[in-house]
């Protein structure tokens, strides 16, 4: 059984709200927190010793810097450090895998709401298995222990059996004592778009159907898990824009990304990836089969 929560640090304001978060995950959990740094260069035999040193400081710092905060803030959370040598993204890929949540910081767009995704986030994001989540810094002031979590907003896909997103999703929720809503996007069948008559009615058929579908998929759920307060919506359109829409007011957003490659490489699914950059929660990004 994986126990603790990993948090990758650099030293950024991003990775430092990265480490917060993740401590309070690591409470919530009732786990220990490990936070890691991965030093940023090949450390090689061509490289000059002062520029070794100078590296080892860094990570010193940037280790204990963290470890200092939320330690302040979380005084009976355990907490270890430790500093990994290599490519950043495999080895915080390798990091996780033994760990329960990787917790990784990202970047905001200039004065817009949403993420910018780093090489290093994207590549260590798509190299583990393991539930991953991005933190993007906040403006606003931030309590050291919240009383009360919001909601949890959840993207489902009814067309694919996601087990592990659900499970994740009705976890969080279930620990934070909050509500979870489900979102499921859906358009018309291209089919439609060259018929002579569209009778309207088939529409809201349609939207029914897919209404009753995503009741029934999220029902084994609400018996393993009926403390949680769930509600679900099905909307005619992209659902990458609704569930940025709904992040707006949310503690965490849950999305899944389908376990696969490419010859061009990892694939990343357009729903997270378009959540991943506009959402203004925290996003948890699960891989499922």
């Amino acid at each position: 059984m994986k126990h603790h929560v990993t948090v990758g640090v650099d030293g950024s304001p991003e990775s430092r709200a990265a480490a917060r978060w993740g401590a309070r995950e690591a409470v919530l959990r009732e786990v220990p927190l490990r936070l890691v740094h991965a030093v940023d260069w090949l450390i090689s035999p061509s490289v000059p010793a002062p520029g070794r040193e100078a590296a080892d400081r860094w990570a010193d710092e940037v280790l204990t810097e963290a470890e200092e905060d939320v330690r302040r803030r979380h005084p009976g959370l355990e907490v270890s450090t430790r500093c990994l040598s290599g490519r950043p993204a495999a080895a915080l890929a390798a990091e996780a895998a033994d760990a329960g949540l990787l917790v990784l910081g990202s970047r905001g767009v200039g004065c817009l709401v949403g993420f910018l995704i780093g090489s290093v986030s994207l590549s260590t994001l798509v190299a583990t298995e393991t539930p991953v989540v991005l933190v993007r810094e906040s403006d606003a002031p931030e309590a050291a222990q919240p009383t009360r979590y919001g909601q949890i907003v959840l993207g489902v896909d009814i067309h694919e059996a996601a087990d592990k997103v659900l499970a994740f999703a009705f976890e969080e929720a279930d620990r934070r004592g909050c509500a979870l809503r489900a979102i499921h996007g859906w358009k018309m069948p291209s089919m439609y778009q060259y018929a002579p008559f569209f009778d309207p009615e088939n529409e809201r058929e349609i939207g029914r159907t897919i209404t009753v579908m995503l009741d029934e998929m999220l029902m084994p759920w609400r018996h393993k898990f009926p403390s949680v307060c769930v509600t679900h919506e099905a909307f005619e359109g992209p659902a990458p824009e609704q569930l940025v829409r709904a992040a707006a007011s949310a503690d965490l957003i849950v999305v899944g990304r389908r376990l696969r490659r490419s010859p061009l490489g990892v694939h990343l699914g357009s729903v997270a990836h378009a959540v991943l950059h506009h959402a203004a929660a925290p996003v948890a990004v699960i891989a499922h089969g």
